[in-house]
C-alpha cells in the first residue's frame, strides 16, 4: 500500500504562483512514475504532468508546459508541482498519483496509476 497526501493548494491571483506537494508513505520504494492530475468543476479529471522514478524524465500537458514544473525528492518521499503564471483556467482540484509498475515509463492515463491522493483545491481568481 502507498498513501499519498497533497498539500499547498489555496487561493491565488491570476499571474501568481503556488507549489503543491505530494507526500508519500508506505511502500514508497515500490513507486516508479508519479503524476499530477486535476479536475475542474463540471469537467473530467485530466492529466497535468508526470515524472519518472529518478526524476530525469518529465512530461507535461500542453496547457501547462512552460508554466508548471514537476519534480521529486525521493529521499523525502515527496513530489512537487511548481505552478507559475497561473490562470483562472487552472482552477481545479489537483491530485497526485503513483504508479508501481516499473515498465510503463511516464504514463499519462489515469488507469495506469494505482494509488491516488485525496486532492487539494487550487483557485485562481482576482
Amino acid at each position: 500500500q502507498v498513501q499519498l497526501v497533497e498539500s499547498g493548494g489555496g487561493l491565488v491571483q491570476p499571474g501568481g504562483s503556488l507549489t503543491l506537494s505530494c507526500a508519500t508513505s508506505g511502500r514508497t520504494s515500490s513507486t516508479y512514475a508519479m503524476g499530477w492530475f486535476r479536475q475542474a468543476p463540471g469537467k473530467e479529471r485530466e492529466f497535468v504532468a508526470a515524472i519518472e522514478r529518478s526524476g530525469g524524465s518529465t512530461y507535461y500537458a500542453s496547457a501547462v508546459k512552460g508554466r508548471f514544473t514537476i519534480s521529486r525528492d525521493n529521499a523525502k518521499n515527496t513530489m512537487y508541482l511548481q505552478m507559475n503564471s497561473l490562470k483562472p483556467g487552472d482552477t481545479a482540484v489537483y491530485y497526485c498519483a503513483a504508479d508501481l509498475n516499473p515498465t510503463r515509463g511516464i504514463p499519462t492515463r489515469e488507469p495506469l496509476y494505482e494509488y491516488w491522493g485525496q486532492g487539494t483545491q487550487v483557485t485562481v481568481s482576482s
